[in-house]
């Protein structure tokens, strides 16, 4: 539950303010709508920027356990049975490339987004690789580096159009003990958490929906206690500046639940149902849909994270069961609504995980941890669209031509969004740190 924390004192019957207010429930990330409020004003003056390319906005569709670039956007047909395995491939609506074919829909819209097919990475581990993918910054315990979401937060501010710069649907993509979200810039830069599944008939978002069973009425009502009390304690006591500066937090948390605009941001009922079937009534379908809707309201980096990637058994059931249909429709939907609504021009959307897997099936027709060589798509956002970068050798094993790094994809990010990345910040320990280390944009993409 999200609670008033501003104090311990009591009214005459001994009740406290933590006991009057209840108003939902957030606590993803460790970051609480109170504290994002108040980073919103004290980072106020960090909000404006001089590049103004910058209303570029960011979804990132994060497939967590690492995907097979083999059997998705990187196969080898022409490989032995033992690497290629029993998947064929399909043209795409891009003369001379093809992917998987189980993609149908991605290949007839592959004209509005990019391969990425020769990225390499050393680090093979779940934890690491995630936090290098998500930052540009190899794995240290010695500093934990933000993601891109976070950078873009502190660039452009908190908030926009009243609701977070940076939300995230599904977990957190990254793994418990390799960093955090916000990094060494601190929790409030952690994204919004939406919780719950937006497939689900009673799907509500903490925070933006009162506590169940709790009606509006009845949130004005316990404000209006809160206000009897405050009135209660300038009565009796000095207040200080910062317990004022605490109240304005909570009426903007009162705003925020209240909202319409945040309301109808998060309301999926509002879309027409054949829309919503064109994306998919599964879990990721109907998450790529409110990514769409919350990048419309005012968000400005959204990751959907889709679980069970991890796939060393049973890889191609697995994938031609469940994983490649569902990506096949909300992926394809996403870019396709996006393209008609004149918003792609203004958003990236990236679909990657952290690492590809090994090339050589193993004997539980599974698929190993590799991150020699990986995938990534991306486009929109003022990227080229339709273009394929670099390749892999007949195998898939190692990059053949125009090896990139992540810190490379991370630069290519950063400047698709209009941020420097020779810009530095300190950290804890007074280091200037940049926000990209020796990455360089892809040539090809930009």
């Amino acid at each position: 539950m999200l609670e008033l924390t501003t104090g311990h004192s009591t009214n005459c019957e001994g009740m406290t303010r933590r006991d009057l207010v209840r108003v939902g429930g957030l606590g993803v990330f460790g970051l609480s709508l109170p504290a994002l409020l108040r980073a919103q004003r004290a980072t106020a003056d960090q909000s404006q920027i001089k590049n103004r390319k910058s209303e570029i906005n960011c979804i990132v569709l994060w497939m967590d356990g690492g995907p097979s670039h083999l059997d998705t956007f990187a196969p080898k047909p022409n490989a032995p049975t033992e690497i290629r395995g029993p998947m064929g491939v399909v043209s795409t609506n891009v003369p001379g490339v093809q992917i998987s074919e189980w993609l149908p829909q991605l290949a007839q819209v592959m004209d509005k987004y990019s391969i990425i097919r020769s990225l390499t990475s050393p680090n093979g581990s779940h934890g690491p690789a995630n936090h290098y993918m998500m930052t540009g910054y190899n794995f240290t315990p010695v500093v934990n580096y933000p993601s891109y979401g976070a950078v873009l937060s502190r660039e452009r501010g908190l908030m926009n159009n009243g609701l977070p710069t940076y939300a995230a649907i599904g977990n957190n993509p990254f793994r418990q003990g390799f960093g955090t979200p916000a990094g060494y810039m601190g929790t409030q830069y952690n994204p919004f958490g939406v919780g719950g599944d937006p497939a689900a008939a009673n799907f509500s978002v903490r925070d933006v929906s009162p506590a169940s069973g709790t009606s509006f009425d009845r949130v004005e009502r316990r404000k209006g206690m809160l206000d009897a009390v405050d009135r209660f304690q300038r009565d009796v006591e000095t207040r200080q500046d910062a317990v004022k500066a605490v109240d304005k937090f909570y009426e903007s948390a009162f705003s925020l639940v209240t909202s319409p605009g945040a309301k109808k941001a998060f309301n999926l009922k509002d879309e027409q149902d054949s829309l919503r079937d064109r994306y998919g009534r599964n879990t990721f379908g109907q998450s790529c849909l409110l990514a769409r809707r919350l990048i419309e309201s005012g968000v400005r980096f959204v990751t959907v994270t889709r679980n069970g990637w991890d796939t060393h058994t049973n890889n191609f059931v697995t994938l031609k069961n469940t994983r490649l249909p569902e990506i096949d429709q909300g992926y394809s939907a996403l870019l396709t609504d996006l393209d008609q609504r004149g918003m792609l021009d203004s958003t990236i959307v990236i679909w990657m995980g952290e690492f590809g897997r090994t090339p050589k099936i193993n004997t539980s027709a599974g698929r190993d941890h590799w991150p020699y060589s990986t995938v990534v798509t991306i486009g929109g956002g003022g990227l080229k669209r339709g273009v394929v970068v670099g390749d892999s050798d007949e195998t898939a094993a190692y990059p053949s031509d125009k090896p990139y790094r992540i810190e490379d994809l991370a630069a290519t990010i950063y400047h698709a969004l209009g941020i420097d990345t020779e810009k530095e910040y300190l950290a804890p320990d007074n280091r200037p740190l940049k926000v990209n280390y020796d990455g360089k944009p892809m040539v090809e993409l930009i």
